[in-house]
């Protein structure tokens, strides 16, 4: 799939210290000719962590894209009927906004985005980043992974002796998983090993 042209969505929830690798994937995207434009939690937009403020990661977002994020639900809400998307990416998906999303809560831009996506039955693409994967969050992401026009890029146990649970996206292949999205297939393997 050619990404000329294409508008894609990329939401950010609060796994921080993931962003460093994300942010490159958005640049590939944009790179393949791709219109982005970022959405945030609340939480992006108002930690300050160890691994940056989060007006400084806004920064960059809004830097790298050349758009201003869409962080409040009201802004979010035309990007279904007036603005549609081809795609939503949502990297990184925290196990609380994987918890929501498969229970059909919008309480986000980002999860607001995706839900308006997949009114319009565009795909939406997730980047799962949880230290509860294989705990219970489990059933939500095989949930997700169950929904019609819902995909994964692959992922794995990026921590398995240190932290049993946690699954963590490729995001490496993030623009991979896009691209067959957007071809209506599902990027395999999924299950990866680090």
């Amino acid at each position: 799939m050619n990404l000329e042209g294409k508008h894609i969505g990329f939401g950010l929830t609060g796994s921080h210290c993931t962003y460093e690798a994300v942010a490159p994937q958005i640049q590939s995207l944009m790179d393949a000719g791709a219109k982005v434009t970022p959405f945030v939690t609340f939480t992006v937009k108002n930690t300050t962590t160890r691994f940056g403020k989060g007006e400084d990661w806004i920064r960059k977002v809004e830097e790298l894209t050349g758009t201003e994020v869409v962080d409040s639900i009201v802004k979010a809400e035309p990007f279904g009927p007036t603005i549609p998307l081809d795609c939503m990416v949502i990297a990184p998906l925290t196990g609380n906004s994987i918890s929501k999303f498969a229970n059909a809560m919008t309480d986000s831009p980002v999860l607001m985005a995706a839900k308006a996506t997949m009114r319009n039955l565009n795909p939406v693409v997730l980047g799962i980043s949880t230290n509860d994967g294989l705990g219970l969050n489990g059933v939500n992401i095989m949930r997700l992974m169950s929904a019609k026009n819902i995909y994964f890029i692959p992922y794995g146990q990026d921590s398995p002796q240190n932290k049993p649970n946690s699954l963590v996206a490729q995001m490496d292949l993030l623009k991979e998983t896009v691209e067959a999205a957007l071809d209506g297939l599902q990027l395999q393997p999924v299950l990866r090993i680090y």
